[in-house]
């Protein structure tokens, strides 16, 4: 089925569309990253890093309902046409900022990939049964979210890559641009799409859009038990992207290459963890085996914090390199978690939005999904805020330390979902 997929004009130009989407979006924020971890960060790196990720999910509270509304009116394809115009555009800041090393202009870049996200958020997961059977909902999340992950690895690498002094900064811009294009290109060949609700009226206050839409949401009550799940996965992640970086730097003294190889791992265990949970499920959607992969967040979350909670800090000035972190046993070992924490959180992902997009109505899908994207952003701005506060000098609390608090609320997570939402009977 995977290969039937990504061979059919329904699904490969959207599978090649959103992948650009995905580089382009992580390229930005770890190119930025990156440079606040070993040019202009400082000793408030981890705090910039962590208002970063706050600064590109604010948009999603704010416009997803927006975007929900505008894709139930208006053919998908066309929308995300307009959209990856628009991106051209933003991208053009970001090579800015990059060429004159200008944080304004990076962060501003990162917001305006943030609108973009917002608004293409719905319309990505909500086309989806549009152009796939039932039995195939599965098998494209999982391609879709393995080849997310996939360009979010391409991405995070080029981006770390690209603050190499050795980089000529003429190459990275041109790069930001070929993506940008790529973007475009691809989205004209996808499918047109029926309009789901022809007679919807746009609120122009997206404000009592997003109120709005959250409390349809709340009626719904698998739905909105689904999306909250769905939420801490989100925060999950953008803590932990957060956090690893950083608490790795600290206790090995990794630098750029170790760093880029730690954002690989997390995207290929995404990407195997996807695979398997389509390749388990065979075309049906199973929750069952969903508290298992997040006691498996747990468990590595746990294991990530430990491991580098008890290694000492390197020299002042010392580096280490990608070889000698591989071949140490404390390399390995945290290579390992990080790759089993991302594996289980795809493994956990993949099912729960399936099942919302088979128990969403044709008629208001988009807007379902862009009600639990708005609470997916909440749930990710409140973490990286909480976050920020806990690593700040007001309360001082470790990055290792912070991992073991996340690994244990993962486990009030698995106990919610196997209350909530396994014993829901799928239509």
């Amino acid at each position: 089925m995977f290969l039937e997929l990504l061979r059919s004009r329904r699904f490969a130009p959207l599978f090649w569309c959103q992948f650009f989407s995905a580089f382009n979006d992580n390229f930005v924020r770890n190119m930025l990253a990156m440079l606040l971890l070993f040019r202009l960060g400082g000793r408030e790196s981890g705090t910039l890093i962590t208002l970063a990720i706050g600064i590109f999910m604010l948009p999603s509270i704010l416009l997803s309902a927006l975007g929900g509304e505008i894709a139930d009116a208006h053919d998908k394809a066309y929308v995300i046409r307009r959209l990856k115009a628009a991106e051209i555009l933003v991208q053009m800041i970001a090579a800015a900022g990059f060429w004159f090393a200008s944080l304004p202009l990076l962060y501003m870049a990162l917001c305006g990939l943030g609108v973009i996200a917002a608004l293409f958020g719905p319309i990505k997961y909500g086309i989806l049964p549009d152009q796939l059977e039932r039995h195939e909902l599965v098998a494209g999340n999982a391609l879709v979210e393995a080849a997310t992950f996939l360009a979010i690895l391409l991405g995070l690498v080029a981006g770390a890559l690209a603050t190499r002094t050795t980089i000529a900064p003429i190459f990275v811009v041109l790069q930001l641009m070929a993506i940008a294009l790529a973007c475009y290109a691809t989205s004209w060949l996808i499918p047109a799409t029926a309009v789901a609700a022809p007679h919807l009226k746009i609120k122009a206050n997206v404000l009592a859009s997003t109120a709005a839409w959250l409390g349809d949401l709340r009626q719904a009550h698998f739905l909105w038990r689904t999306g909250l799940a769905l939420s801490w996965f989100w925060l999950t992640g953008a803590v932990a992207l957060s956090l690893v970086p950083v608490a790795v730097r600290d206790a090995t003294g990794g630098g750029i290459e170790v760093e880029a190889a730690i954002s690989a791992l997390f995207a290929l265990g995404i990407g195997a963890g996807s695979l398997a949970a389509a390749f388990f499920a065979r075309g049906r959607i199973l929750l069952k085996p969903t508290p298992l992969a997040a006691l498996g967040m747990a468990f590595f979350l746990i294991e990530i914090g430990v491991a580098t909670h008890g290694l000492g800090v390197p020299a002042a000035g010392h580096t280490t390199g990608l070889a000698a972190f591989f071949a140490s046993a404390e390399g390995l070992r945290i290579a390992v978690d990080v790759t089993g924490l991302a594996a289980a959180g795809g493994a956990y992902v993949v099912p729960l939005f399936a099942a919302v997009q088979a128990e969403a109505p044709d008629e208001r899908r988009a807007r379902i999904i862009a009600a639990i994207n708005i609470l997916n952003a909440i749930f990710m701005v409140a973490g990286t805020i909480a976050t920020a506060v806990l690593q700040s000098r007001l309360v001082g609390l470790s990055e290792p330390l912070l991992l073991i608090g996340l690994g244990l609320t993962n486990i009030g997570a698995a106990a919610y979902v196997q209350r909530e939402i396994v014993p829901h009977k799928l239509a």
